[in-house]
């Protein structure tokens, strides 16, 4: 296998003072391993935001690592999203992860806030015309439940990157093939910014499941089995570390070399994968508390 990875890791704001003990946690055991930057989820329909703000400031001055906050089009106007990222920029944080966000719970899709951005594209252009932000953006290599074709989301990434956007992110895959092909779709349509993995170290199937759905990100049958074994013969965890070991360094082997994992606040699984990887600490906890 190639050198370790750069890695990079997703949070979620916590939503009661046991997940604020449980985000801490997490970023006690991950910090050390010496994060590109770390993200911080916005909820559906924009429900977490006063949340992702002071998770992103309290990260940020606590930790020492650079904090990359989500920002979405949902549910708000454009000047209050700008006010928003202007926050943001006030309080130091110079990486938006930009994106259209998912509509509100029991909504049929989404819907502009008739005030507000109506795609991420436009969020984009307006984000990289302050000039402030280095901002990241989503990509499918599966296709996007809302897109017609594989075709439609390259293009579609092409455009947030035409609009000022630096780099991507992608929704988490379960095969290696899968983001090798996305990448070669994005490379003959002339896209030369960097695309970053994103990996879903699986801490429960079931759940895992339920979101690939949400999502669009194709099950293989055979993975579909093997966790179905592996749950009736109490091998989940090992079964979990093995695979997405596995899938981690054949995307480096194909010339990857950053990785940003869903950590889902949960810490363990991620931090035995980068060990497996070759990714160690580089600072004490200490240093980083």
């Amino acid at each position: 296998m190639a050198s370790a990875p750069r890695v990079s890791f997703e949070f979620f704001p916590p939503k009661s003072l046991e997940g604020s003990f449980r985000l801490w946690e997490t970023l006690g055991t991950l910090a050390p391993l010496g994060p590109q930057f770390v993200s911080v989820t916005y909820g559906a329909g924009g429900t977490t935001r006063k949340l992702t703000h002071e998770a992103v400031t309290a990260i940020g001055a606590n930790f020492g690592v650079p904090v990359a906050a989500h920002l979405t089009c949902v549910d708000a106007t454009r000047a209050e999203t700008l006010e928003i990222a202007g926050a943001y920029a006030e309080a130091g944080v110079n990486q938006i992860v930009a994106l259209r966000g998912d509509p509100p719970k029991g909504a049929d899709g989404f819907t502009p806030h008739p005030d507000g951005f109506a795609s991420s594209v436009e969020l984009i252009a307006a984000l990289a015309a302050t000039g402030k932000f280095d901002i990241r953006v989503g990509a499918y290599p599966d296709i996007h439940p809302d897109a017609p074709s594989m075709q439609a989301c390259v293009d579609f990434l092409k455009r947030k990157l035409d609009a000022g956007a630096t780099s991507a992110i992608t929704q988490f895959f379960f095969e290696a093939e899968t983001f090798f092909r996305f990448r070669d779709a994005c490379a003959a349509a002339g896209i030369t910014a960097p695309i970053i993995p994103g990996i879903l170290p699986i801490e429960d199937w079931t759940r895992a499941r339920r979101f690939a759905a949400a999502c669009g990100a194709v099950i293989p049958t055979w993975l579909d089995e093997a966790f179905t074994a592996a749950l009736r013969d109490g091998r989940e965890d090992l079964l979990s570390t093995a695979i997405c070991t596995e899938l981690c360094s054949d995307l480096i082997d194909g010339g990857v070399e950053d990785l940003h994992f869903y950590t889902l606040n949960k810490p363990e699984l991620t931090r035995d994968v980068c060990a497996a990887l070759g990714v160690a600490p580089k600072v004490s906890l200490a240093e980083v508390a």
